[in-house]
């Protein structure tokens, strides 16, 4: 198994074409893109509803998806900003004063990552694996809110795979993974507090990881812009931080 990070950057050109309805080249354009909400065949499902606005930056220009009320004001949003400036907190709440006239709110920012080495794996803990179906015994458990759909499955984006670790009985750690668009496996982590600082979640994951690529799918990994734990077991298992991601969402009833 090789993992050549050019191909699976050049898909992910081609997904993310698909996800905010442009075409590869508008992702490494020098100036900012502005396109039309559409919900395509093959995107990555997070929601069911047309996106009111998605943005996305691989660290040059930005590419900005909305409904077509904001496309005057996101004109003149990105006017002279360089994309992945847009992602600062400065531009982005000025944005979220703007989606607040339309009953919306910002999202926090996705830092996205995808494989770019190969990582030996050594046996260090027992595991199980869960496919499909298996996995139902887990959902509604409070200690995998990221591994699995939390807390009922999701139809749109489904888990495809679990693994364990197991310290007899006890689960002291689990990684899946949901197949967010055809081929395309985003894969969470939960290690159990007691269990923490054990090389567990970099076990489990570079294990998932290895399993997703045998399969000819393709796996990836998000993570908040704080969250360095989540961060470093990604690194750790040969993935690298390739986009950042935003979207907005509807605002709760009294907001």
């Amino acid at each position: 198994m090789k993992i050549v990070f050019k191909d699976y950057f050049e898909r992910l050109l081609q997904q993310l074409s698909i996800d905010f309805n442009c075409n590869p080249d508008n992702l490494r354009a020098k100036e900012n893109i502005i396109t039309i909400s559409a919900l395509n065949e093959g995107r990555r499902s997070y929601c069911p509803e047309k996106p009111f606005l998605q943005l996305v930056t691989l660290g040059e220009n930005a590419v900005i998806m909305s409904d077509e009320c904001l496309q005057e004001f996101l004109h003149g949003w990105v006017k002279d900003v360089e994309g992945y400036s847009l992602f600062d907190s400065g531009n982005l709440m000025k944005l979220n004063e703007e989606l607040k006239k339309y009953g919306y709110q910002m999202n926090p920012t996705h830092h996205m990552f995808l494989p770019c080495s190969d990582v030996s794996i050594e046996k260090r803990y027992q595991v199980k694996w869960f496919y499909g179906n298996e996995i139902n015994q887990f959902y509604g458990d409070l200690r995998f809110p990221n591994a699995i759909a939390f807390p009922i499955p999701c139809p749109v984006r489904p888990d495809r795979i679990v693994v364990i670790a197991v310290d007899g009985d006890t689960i002291m750690g689990m990684a899946g993974c949901s197949e967010d668009a055809p081929h395309w496996q985003q894969i969470g982590i939960d290690v159990l507090p007691e269990y923490r600082s054990r090389g567990i979640g970099t076990y489990l994951v570079s294990l998932l990881t290895n399993k997703i690529i045998e399969m000819g799918d393709i796996p990836f990994y998000g993570t908040a812009a704080a969250n360095t734990r989540s961060q470093n077991i990604a690194i750790n298992c040969g993935f690298r931080p390739v986009w950042v991601e935003t979207d907005a969402m509807k605002l709760e009833e009294g907001n």
